[in-house]
């Protein structure tokens, strides 16, 4: 997996674990599990340095809960 298949996430929850995570689609929104629900994460123009290289950074924009 190359540094173009990963993004680094960027606000939503603290408890959120996993910051680096993989994308499919580079610059389509993510959406990911967590708590009964969604957080949404929206791609950003910036990238940051990581341990895994530089990566694209995406960031918070909303959380759907699932339906009971």
């Amino acid at each position: 997996m190359s540094s173009d298949d990963k993004a680094v996430l960027e606000g939503g929850p603290e408890e959120l674990a996993g910051r680096i995570v993989p994308i499919e689609t580079p610059g389509s929104d993510l959406k990911i599990p967590f708590r009964n629900g969604y957080e949404h994460f929206r791609a950003t123009s910036r990238h940051a340095d990581t341990a895994e290289g530089e990566l694209a950074v995406y960031e918070w924009w909303e959380r759907t809960e699932s339906p009971a």
